[in-house]
This record gives structure tokens, C-alpha cells and sequence, in this order.
């Protein structure tokens, strides 16, 4: 059985959809006002998608799985200095 080795890519394209399933329920579940727009989620994956710290959804930096985190207003990324910030 060949070694399945971790990929730049967030939950779904990693082949993990019930974590990515779970991970978006929830997200749907935070209040409206701590959580960003869509625009800026869909910019801070962006960014966490060329990042050398992602691997399979998860960032390595910090161990969360990064479309949690880049949902949640308060948050910033853990790099130093953060590629995003909270709003």
C-alpha cells in the first residue's frame, strides 16, 4: 500500500469529507457575528492554500484545521508575523 503524504489543500480536496463535512457544520453553527464575510474567508483559505505551513487541511504551525480558523472574525493566522488578522 503506497504512503499517502499530506498535500498543500484544505479538507475536502485531501480526500477528508467527513471532516470536511463536520469542520463546515460547524462553522454554520458559530453566530453570525464572529464570523468574517465571505469574501474575506474565501481570502484567508486563499492565502492558507499557498502557504508552506498547510498540510491536508491542518496547519502546521498551530495543529487547527484552517477553514475553522479563517471563519472565526477574532482569529488570526499563527504565522509570525499572521499572513491575515483578525477583524
Amino acid at each position: 500500500m503506497a504512503e499517502q503524504r499530506p498535500c498543500r489543500c484544505l479538507l475536502m480536496a485531501s480526500g477528508q469529507e467527513d471532516m470536511a463535512r463536520l469542520v463546515a457544520e460547524y462553522i454554520a453553527t458559530l453566530p453570525e457575528e464572529s464570523r468574517v464575510s465571505d469574501e474575506s474567508y474565501h481570502a484567508r483559505l486563499a492565502l492558507c492554500e499557498s502557504c508552506e505551513a498547510l498540510h491536508s487541511g491542518t496547519c502546521a504551525r498551530c495543529g487547527c484545521y484552517v477553514e475553522a480558523r479563517a471563519a472565526k472574525r477574532s482569529l488570526s493566522c499563527p504565522a509570525t508575523p499572521p499572513v491575515w488578522v483578525a477583524e
